[in-house]
C-alpha cells in the first residue's frame, strides 16, 4: 500500500477515535416500580415514618382551581403504534383540578404539604406531596391514588381510596418508586404481598390528611365552581356610523 494511502487511513481512524471519546456517555436508570429492592423498601418505609400522622399548620394556605387541556403526547404515541389509518379524536379533552397547600411550623421536618385532585373523562386522581424543609438526600414524598371516572369526586373522597403509588424524589440521585402493578395479556399481576405494609402506611397517611386539609368538602365545592364557569362569548361589535362634519 502506498505511504500516502496509509497515512489517510490512519488519520481517519484517529479522527473516529477522537469523536467517540468526545461523545458524552448516556446513563439510563431503569426503575423497578413493581418490585423495588430491599434497600429501596427501607428508604420508603423511613420516609413514610417521618410524616406526622397528626399535624398543625401555620396560618398561610392556598387553594387553587382550574381547567387544563390534557396532554396529547400519549395519543400521538398510540397513533404511531397503530398505524396511519387510526383515527384520533380532535378533542384532546380537559382536566378539572383543585390544589390545596398548607405550611408546617418551622420546627417540623417538612415545609409544606400539597394536595391535588384532578378529574378527566377517564379517571380521578389524588396526589399528596410532602416537601422537606432542609433537603439533604430526600427532597419530597408523593403519595397517589386513582379511581375510574364512573365515581363522583364526592364519593371517592368519602371512601379513602387506597394508595397505589409512592415516590421519593432525592437530591442528586434517581427517584425511588413503588407502584401497584396490574396484570397484562401476557401474564398475571406480580406478587406484591411483601409491599403491603408500605401501601397500608401510605394509605393511612392519605386518609389522615384528607381530614387535616378539609378536602372532603373543599374539593367537590371547588370542582363545582369550575364546572359552572362558562366561556364568555366574544361581544358583537356594532358598526359605528361615520361622524358627519358640519357643512
Amino acid at each position: 500500500m502506498p505511504p500516502k494511502h496509509l497515512t489517510i487511513i490512519i488519520s481517519l481512524a484517529l479522527a473516529q477515535l477522537a469523536n467517540a471519546q468526545q461523545q458524552p456517555q448516556v446513563k439510563l436508570n431503569v426503575l423497578n416500580v413493581c418490585a423495588p429492592s430491599a434497600e429501596d423498601q427501607q428508604q420508603i418505609a423511613s420516609a413514610l415514618q417521618r410524616i406526622p400522622l397528626t399535624a398543625s399548620f401555620t396560618q398561610d394556605f392556598e387553594i387553587d382551581r382550574g381547567r387544563s387541556l390534557l396532554d396529547q403526547g400519549a395519543d400521538l404515541l398510540k397513533l404511531g403504534q397503530l398505524g396511519q389509518n387510526t383515527q384520533m379524536s380532535s378533542d384532546p379533552g380537559t382536566s378539572d383540578w383543585v390544589r390545596v397547600r398548607r405550611e408546617f411550623p418551622a420546627s417540623g421536618t417538612f415545609a409544606t404539604v400539597q394536595y391535588s385532585f384532578s378529574k378527566d373523562p377517564k379517571s380521578l386522581v389524588e396526589t399528596l406531596v410532602f416537601r422537606v424543609r432542609d433537603p439533604k438526600d430526600l427532597l419530597q414524598v408523593a403519595i397517589e391514588d386513582s379511581a375510574s371516572a364512573v365515581a363522583t369526586p364526592a364519593n371517592m373522597l368519602a371512601t379513602d381510596t387506597p394508595a397505589t403509588r409512592i415516590k421519593l424524589e432525592r437530591f442528586g440521585k434517581s427517584s425511588i418508586v413503588l407502584a401497584r402493578c396490574l396484570g397484562t395479556e401476557s401474564g398475571p399481576p406480580p406478587d406484591q404481598t411483601a409491599y403491603e405494609p408500605l401501601f397500608r402506611s401510605a394509605s393511612a397517611i392519605a386518609a389522615n390528611y384528607r381530614d387535616l386539609l378539609g378536602v372532603r368538602r373543599t374539593v367537590p365545592e371547588e370542582l363545582a365552581r369550575v364546572g359552572a364557569m362558562k366561556e364568555k362569548k366574544s361581544p358583537v361589535l356594532k358598526p359605528v356610523a361615520p361622524e358627519r362634519k358640519p357643512q
